[in-house]
């Protein structure tokens, strides 16, 4: 997305292209936060507006949960935990990481449809460049 399009609402009732972008970010670290890990948290300023500030938010994000992964064997990863109220009283590490997954790929199918009203090809339908 342009830099000037951050701001852009389908309609006046939606988050922003930030917003929404943001809310990965936000979602990702408070899920993965749950797992137990010893790496720090980033701090997500979910009020960012700018291209620059939420692809750093990001980053930040997918960077931490990396480093989380990089904490636990496969017995851990499979041992269950408290961790966010929507996914019952507890869940497998690796449920929170899919879930998160899946989030994330839920919310880039939202962010295609931002880019198409914009007259973006999304990158990976971008198959000819």
């Amino acid at each position: 997305m342009p830099d000037d399009k951050w701001s852009f609402k389908p309609t006046p009732a939606q988050q922003t292209f930030a917003e929404r972008a943001l809310h990965v970010a936000d979602i990702d670290v408070k899920l993965l936060s749950t797992l137990g890990g010893k790496t720090p948290a980033p701090a997500v300023n979910t009020k960012a507006t700018t291209k620059a500030e939420a692809v750093a938010a990001l980053q930040a994000s997918f960077d931490y949960g990396a480093a989380v992964l990089r904490e636990f064997n496969d017995q851990q990863l499979a041992e269950r935990i408290a961790s966010m109220p929507f996914l019952g009283s507890s869940a497998s590490r690796l449920k929170v990481i899919y879930f998160s997954i899946q989030h994330t790929n839920d919310i880039y199918g939202q962010l295609v449809v931002y880019l198409r009203l914009n007259g973006v090809t999304p990158p990976a339908s971008n198959r000819g460049a």
